[in-house]
């Protein structure tokens, strides 16, 4: 047995004893487990209830045409959050700034209540942006710090299990308050049913040993680990971002001179928080990372743009949205429970291509259902669809990923994913909304505008399914 299998046995080696290896709930694991189920299942119930709303939200509040900044500004914050986050779990383990995201979340929920303008809406997501994105990282980073590496992919597919029962009853309930009463009461109610057990989870991990959520045996000493997180550049990136989503709300001189500015400091600020080569698809982890935001950036793109079209467009009601978000959220967890329990010895490579395959169907589905003489419940199912693609192909990319990375870089790694994850949101979002705006600034109708805008995003499926290979495991430079 080499030394690198001593440190993480396969599932299929139980060592010399005979002894089973030990399991996502053993003693030496339950802690962390239960701790991760309950955060995941916390901002999924939040997540998942307020998507299907904000909408509804825009349009109260007089804002569609700035949904996209709406939309944005979450994204935006969670590069932010997302470089505080990892570079934090890095130096001191990752409980602490798990605790504030959690903290955070409901603040954000408050504030977005509260609205009496898009504005605030928009600072109400940005806030909440911030949050997710620092436990997004915080969560991955302790997964890749406290599991060996045959328990990883389970671990990740527990995550997206913990959405199962947020995804059941969030959406519904969402669109059902939504209608009767107002969108309002779906964020005062979450910010209550969210604040006691975000602070019971606090309490939890002040009082828990370093132990439980990372092993402080396997972090480096403090003059080792990471640099001081380039907060300066995060924060330009962040900057850019939403300077682009805003420029893309109207197509005039001056909106577009803000996508330039967008665009010059994304393109100037990116690469100082990527690995070098994710852009040119070098092998090993850059290609990973660029899976990612090519990945995330057209789901997020069809979870915006599809329940905007057929909200305000097709008149669909907000309670069947909260369906179709419903059966998002199912699928994904299935998806993701078969690649981690009985696609185990599958290269997560291939499943990665076969997840995008799936993707670029549920694309086709978007586009043909936004013809108006189709039923609108066919753009609807390229959301369930697309669920299906992210829940065979995400787990599997973040594996890959933390393969390529040493133990002492795993946050600097999940920060670089969700990085380019927010990146690949925000471009593929902004670039899918410039090319509506320009159409119909050029006379397309709005359905047709839609169509053009969805028949986009076959472009970076079809290249995750073409660069997944180079992302495998042996795949170094």
């Amino acid at each position: 047995m080499t030394a690198e299998q001593a440190v993480h046995p396969s599932p299929n080696d139980s060592g010399d004893t005979g002894e089973a290896l030990p399991g996502l709930f053993s003693r030496q694991h339950a802690a962390a487990t239960l701790t991760f189920a309950t955060v995941m299942f916390l901002t999924g119930f939040a997540a998942l209830a307020v998507v299907p709303t904000l909408p509804t939200a825009a349009e109260d509040l007089d804002g569609v045409p700035l949904f996209p900044l709406v939309a944005g500004s979450f994204v935006a914050a969670s590069l932010l959050g997302g470089v505080l986050g990892g570079h934090w779990a890095d130096r001191s383990g990752a409980r602490r700034p798990l605790a504030l995201g959690m903290v955070l979340s409901v603040v954000t929920l408050l504030v977005s209540a509260s609205s009496v303008s898009i504005w605030q809406l928009v600072v109400g997501r940005f806030v909440d942006g911030l949050a997710a994105g620092m436990v997004a990282v915080s969560v991955t980073t302790a997964i890749g710090q406290s599991y060996p590496e045959y328990l990883r992919p389970r671990m990740l597919a527990m995550m997206s299990a913990s959405w199962i029962i947020p995804s059941l009853v969030g959406p519904p309930i969402a669109g059902v308050v939504a209608e009767v009463w107002s969108w309002r009461v779906v964020f005062y109610g979450l910010a209550a049913l969210t604040a006691l057990p975000a602070v019971a989870l606090v309490a939890v991990l002040r009082r828990a040993p370093a132990g439980d959520d990372v092993r402080a045996a396997d972090l480096p000493p403090a003059e080792e680990r990471a640099s001081r997180p380039p907060l300066l550049i995060a924060a330009l990136l962040s900057l850019g971002a939403a300077l682009g989503q805003y420029g893309v709300s109207e197509w005039d001189t001056r909106h577009l001179l803000f996508v330039a500015a967008g665009v010059a400091l994304l393109v100037v600020f990116a690469p100082r928080l990527l690995p070098a080569g994710t852009w040119r698809s070098a092998r090993g982890l850059p290609t990973a990372v660029l899976l990612r935001g090519l990945t995330s950036g057209t789901y997020f793109t069809v979870e915006a743009l599809v329940p905007l079209m057929l909200i305000t467009e097709r008149r669909v009601a907000a309670v069947t949205v909260g369906v179709a978000f419903t059966a998002s959220a199912v699928l994904w967890a299935v998806a993701s429970w078969v690649q981690g329990k009985l696609l185990q010895d599958v290269a997560r490579h291939r499943l990665v291509t076969v997840g995008a395959l799936v993707m670029a169907a549920s694309v086709v589905f978007a586009v043909v259902g936004s013809f108006s003489g189709v039923s609108p419940l066919l753009a609807m199912a390229a959301m369930p669809l697309a669920a299906i693609g992210m829940g065979m192909l995400d787990p599997c990319v973040t594996v890959l990923s933390l393969s390529h990375s040493a133990p002492d870089r795993l946050g600097h790694t999940t920060s670089a994913m969700q990085t380019n994850m927010n990146l690949g949101q925000v471009v593929v979002l902004a670039f899918a909304t410039a090319v509506l705006n320009a159409g119909l600034a050029a006379g397309a109708s709005r359905l047709g505008g839609y169509a053009i805008a969805f028949s986009l995003l076959l472009v970076p499926t079809l290249l995750v399914a073409v660069l997944a290979v180079r992302a495998r495991k042996d795949a170094n430079p």
